[in-house]
């Protein structure tokens, strides 16, 4: 006998160590959604062209969320979370993200690089000024910045529609200087980037080479000599963060499709700081509340329900942290009818160990039967709620998926400390003391 007891309290002390473990520090340990944080919620789609299919379509947003992962890890959010819905769609949750509008740019920017060989003639550029563009060029933009810091189109540039090198050849970009201690940005090429930026060097010695990003021109310097090497260098009087920002998109590779922010919503550090203060006070209050009127009621087996309360939120906030789930406001009152059904459960059982007692049954054949015979209610409440939970989550957005996650984990913890975690310490309780009588 006391072996099979060793063994339940093995398991029970097991798990609440495996749970602390996975949940303290809460603080580093719990990840926390946008409205409890603050942050931004962003739904992008592609803008799709008339003849793509369906499986085109998904394999094209697989690879714009690739992208857009990527330029999301180097601006270095923690714990983002990047989803397709659908088939052209992609949601991206950045928490804690305190320059909303740079994260928007970055994500959002398409970051097509082409290296176009500008023409210089004049016939054909006065052509071209007339509106008159001659077959196979076009005419784009120079962009630079005035004293107030603000780009503006300076004058037009003629430029050859097909590039000689794009940025898919791209295997490195970086921040650097220039003579004039202007932020710009390195590219390193490989092999097959290089020996193309050598050839086009070399044959075009005296010609200037146009840098177009997303068909603005970031700057038009002269080739004066053949470039080996694989590196290049865009200039345009950047700021540090210009430069920067302009260097990650670079490096993570240009979006193959256009995007459109369909939705977008920046969510306040102090809201969310106020969020779960309330939160959580609600919570505490209704759990203080419940504690209070459980060992007024049940006496000693008030305090066991109490305990069993305690265990179901460590193990509900332990899983949390092991799975990586993120902690919402919703999932805060998921949380909280989570403490009002373990309560519940043990309301079933005591009630009928009650009505067992005045039967005339001794207390542990009343203990025994209170257990067995309140088992199918508390399954059937607890099931049907799981189902209701599951649901929520598969099938809910935003909210309602993280008030269906907490309600599903703190339910089926709820199974294991009402019944298992209780009975096992009322058994022993009564056999190792040998009770004649209990008062419930």
């Amino acid at each position: 006998m006391k072996t099979q007891f060793y063994f339940k309290f093995g398991i029970i002390i097991s798990i609440i160590g495996v749970c602390f473990y996975l949940f303290y520090p809460p603080e580093k340990k719990l990840k926390k959604g946008l409205d409890l944080q603050g942050g931004v919620h962003i739904v992008l789609e592609i803008v799709k062209e008339e003849n793509i299919d369906k499986k085109n379509l998904s394999d094209l947003a697989d690879r714009v969320l690739e992208i857009i992962r990527n330029r999301i890890d180097a601006l270095g959010v923690t714990e983002p979370i990047i989803q397709k819905e659908g088939m052209d769609r992609i949601i991206v949750d950045l928490p804690g993200v305190k320059d909303p509008q740079k994260a928007i740019d970055i994500i959002g920017k398409t970051a097509l690089l082409e290296f176009k060989l500008v023409e210089e003639d004049e016939k054909l550029y006065k052509q071209a000024l007339e509106g008159k563009i001659p077959e196979g060029y076009e005419l784009l933009y120079l962009k630079e910045k005035d004293e107030r810091g603000i780009y503006r189109e300076t004058y037009p540039l003629l430029v050859k529609k097909e590039p000689e090198l794009t940025g898919k050849y791209i295997v490195d970009a970086y921040m650097g200087y220039d003579a004039t201690g202007f932020p710009d940005v390195n590219l390193v090429l490989n092999d097959e980037g290089s020996k193309i930026f050598e050839e086009v060097t070399g044959k075009n010695i005296g010609k200037r080479l146009a840098i177009v990003l997303d068909g603005v021109v970031k700057s038009a310097p002269q080739i004066k000599e053949r470039i080996p090497g694989g590196k290049a260098v865009i200039t345009g009087k950047f700021t540090k963060d210009e430069a920067v920002e302009l260097a990650i998109v670079l490096r993570s590779g240009a979006l193959p499709a256009k995007l459109n922010i369909i939705y977008r919503e920046v969510i306040g550090p102090t809201l969310g700081k106020e969020y779960i203060q309330r939160g959580f006070k609600a919570s505490l209050y209704g759990a203080i509340i419940v504690v209070i009127f459980m060992v007024f009621y049940y006496l000693h087996f008030g305090l066991l329900a109490d305990f069993a309360l305690a265990l179901n939120i460590l193990i509900l906030l332990g899983i949390m942290a092991g799975i990586k789930g993120v902690l919402t406001l919703p999932g805060i009152a998921g949380i909280a009818l989570t403490c009002g059904m373990a309560v519940d459960a043990n309301v079933l059982i005591f009630e009928r160990i009650r009505e067992e007692l005045k039967s005339g049954k001794s207390p542990k054949a009343s203990i025994d039967a209170g257990y067995h015979r309140a088992w199918t209610a508390i399954i059937d409440s607890n099931i049907t709620t799981i189902i209701v939970g599951i649901v929520l989550f598969i099938f809910g957005e935003g909210p309602i998926k993280g008030f269906g996650l907490t309600l599903t984990i703190g339910i089926i913890a709820n199974l294991f400390t009402a019944v298992y975690v209780t009975k096992t310490i009322v058994d022993w309780i009564v056999i190792n003391r040998k009770i004649e009588r209990i008062r419930i």
